[in-house]
């Protein structure tokens, strides 16, 4: 059990859930309660960030008494989005919108500025110019037509910061990979500002050294090719020139030397290694490379104070450190924190500037998370706050990673949720394809899977070909295939935790969201008699559609991703998609799509509609208003879960 801190805002703070098969269905639901700490440089401070009556609002703490000293919430319709602080005492904010049409937040690019003690508040970069206000007294700049991202503190000069800008003037003229950006330093106080340079290819990836140099830029061109640039003396220079020969190359840090920096990359089809690249002399090492793994995606951690990589994340069923320093303070000081918090992934989310003071985050498949203030100098370890206060770990179901070998013999990882103080055998079952496809599951909370455990259903996870973080070769092995091999792949994984006898072969449902949902309906469809009922939540069922609808056709990297991953010829996407397989089966359905999906729009539900109505095949559906490809309103969240634990336990006869 978790330790409930004395803590700062007591209003907000839900009830600990006492009993695993009570634990209501809006617990579940519930957005991350507190997130996104940070510290300040000087560490006197503490950035929390809060969701409350709806909208996101940004608790500033004294760090030692943990009480409040100012609370940035903007009023009517604004919420508080990204934040940094740019010096011991200042903290700027994206200031976001919540709009009536649309339940997720819109930015438009307007940053704001304030003390830790709700002074000098400002308005320092958007279109405004003032009209929208963090305090009483904000201070107005010159407007500007762009939509600005935080992108280097620069918290050594406690005037200024970088920001990375994309011009409304050039929106319509250019198309997504065209959209270049500008690089602006900014007065934190009064919002004036300076052009630093442009980028050198849209949508950037952007890297700034310890001066505040703007140093690499890497995006993605109209072919669906990365490209990487070096800044030197002022002048853009495509990596390309330095022949490194590296596929998916994208720089990651800093390395030893100035023209040095660690890289991702890979040389074959082979996982994505980590080199060391001498961008002066052409020069390249490779320092790590796990035999099958990419990294983590979000699990690279680089030491603040010389921008350096220290670390690296990687999960092959329970997740693993790397460490590129093992000398490293901060890898020192990981490995012992690990050992102090056993059973749990351990993160440093924020630092000061002289490192004395760390945010730790701790979690694992039971726990969302817990944060700790961790103090260098008296080696203590302070319990802070909790991601969701309301769901406790120790009623929580376990996940256990294992491995399926499929119909082919390619080796997949896989995960079961396993329902608390049951015996795990023949179990009800839910079998939860991810999306994607390219994307991967990992040993980690999932709120959905344990709102199922909690009610006696077991949850099977598949990374199947296709999937990322396995190396190119494992990715491609999905493309054109995925209405057939990788859908072999889930149901193969499904049937050996039939015969292995942890569930009940007559009680099994298949639900997923995006790519999910696509294969918990031709999943169906090529196993009629597994599945007794499926689940598609924002499901793709026409691939031919993708080349007409949705936002990933309006790219031309969307148009050349598609032209790879999809059968080449008409005949196979209609013989994958389930628009025109309908009569093959035999699941109860239930049909659930946000009305404000842009990534796959709700033609593709209609479009299934109309081929189950023409079959007079039955289905339930649910529309959920104002929502797009993910939910991102508590209350609907709430009304999703509710429906599909009841739609499972009837189908499931529970």
């Amino acid at each position: 059990m978790r330790f409930q801190h004395f803590l700062l805002v007591v209003g907000l703070l839900g009830p600990i859930g006492t009993g695993y098969a009570s634990v209501p269905i809006e617990n579940f639901a519930k957005s991350s309660e507190f997130f996104d700490l940070k510290l300040s440089p000087g560490g006197d401070y503490l950035g929390v960030k809060t969701s409350h009556e709806g909208k996101v609002k940004l608790l500033i703490l004294d760090s030692n008494t943990l009480q409040p000293t100012y609370a940035v919430a903007f009023p009517q319709n604004g919420q508080v989005g990204n934040y940094t602080w740019v010096n011991d005492d200042r903290v700027v904010i994206e200031k976001q919108y919540i709009k009536a049409w649309n339940e997720a937040p819109i930015y438009y690019g307007e940053l704001m500025a304030v003390n830790a003690n709700g002074s000098q508040s400002a308005y320092i970069f958007g279109y405004d110019g003032g009209a929208q206000q963090t305090g009483s007294h904000l201070k107005k700049n010159t407007p500007i037509r762009a939509t600005a991202f935080i992108l280097d503190p620069l918290v050594n000069d406690k005037r200024s910061m970088l920001v990375n800008a994309l011009s409304w003037d050039d929106s319509e003229k250019n198309l997504a990979w065209e959209k270049v950006q500008d690089i602006y330093k900014v007065d934190v106080y009064r919002g004036t500002r300076t052009r630093i340079t442009g980028t050198p290819i849209g949508n950037p990836q952007l890297l700034t050294d310890n001066e505040g140099e703007v140093r690499f830029a890497s995006g993605v061109d109209k072919d669906a090719r990365l490209n990487v640039y070096y800044r030197k003396g002022g002048e853009w220079i495509n990596t390309e020139k330095f022949n490194f020969g590296l596929e998916q190359f994208r720089p990651l840090s800093f390395a030893d030397t100035p023209n040095s920096i660690y890289a991702l990359g890979a040389e074959s089809d082979g996982p994505i290694a980590i080199y060391r690249l001498d961008l002066e002399t052409g020069d390249k090492k490779k320092i790590m490379q796990d035999p099958k793994l990419d990294p983590n995606p979000e699990g690279f951690w680089i030491n603040n104070q010389n921008k350096q990589l220290y670390a690296i994340e990687y999960s092959d069923g329970y997740p693993t450190y790397a460490f590129i320093d093992a000398n490293d303070k901060r890898a020192k000081l990981l490995k012992s924190l690990i050992e102090a918090l056993p059973g749990h992934q351990v993160q440093l989310v924020s630092e000061t500037r002289k490192a004395d003071r760390f945010i730790v985050r701790a979690f694992n498949d039971r726990n969302p998370g817990d944060y700790y203030l961790y103090d260098a100098e008296n080696n203590k370890l302070r319990y802070l706050l909790s991601d969701n206060q309301s769901l406790d770990p120790e009623q929580m179901a376990e996940v256990k990673p294992f491995k399926i070998t499929s119909r082919d013999g390619l080796e997949l990882q896989a995960y079961l949720t396993l329902p608390k103080g049951k015996d795990p055998k023949n179990l009800p079952l839910v079998v939860a394809p991810h999306g994607g496809p390219a994307l991967r599951d990992f040993w980690e909370f999932n709120p959905t899977n344990q709102l199922l455990a909690s009610h006696g259903i077991a949850v099977l996870q598949v990374n199947f070909r296709g999937s990322g973080g396995y190396g190119t070769a494992f990715e491609a092995a999905g493309y054109g295939k995925w209405g057939s091999d990788i859908q072999n792949d889930i149901i193969d994984a499904t049937r050996q935790v039939i015969a292995n006898g942890m569930a009940d072969k007559d009680r099994v449902c298949i639900v997923g969201t995006s790519f999910g949902g696509y294969s918990a309906l031709q999943s169906s469809i090529l196993a009629p008699d597994l599945f007794k009922c499926a689940v598609g939540v924002a499901g793709v069922y026409d691939l031919e559609m993708m080349f007409e609808e949705g936002d990933i056709q309006t790219r031309a990297s969307g148009r050349a991703y598609l032209q790879d991953v999809l059968p080449k010829d008409k005949f196979t996407q209609q013989a994958m998609s389930p628009v025109h397989n309908v009569d093959k089966l035999r699941a109860k359905l239930l049909l659930i799509h946000g009305d404000n999906d842009e990534r796959v729009p709700v033609e593709q539900l209609v479009a299934l509609e109309k081929a189950l109505k023409s079959h007079n095949y039955p289905y339930q559906k649910l529309i959920m208003d104002n929502e797009g490809h993910n939910f991102y309103n508590d209350n609907n969240k709430a009304k999703y879960y509710s429906e599909l634990l009841s739609f499972l336990k009837t189908n499931l006869q529970l």
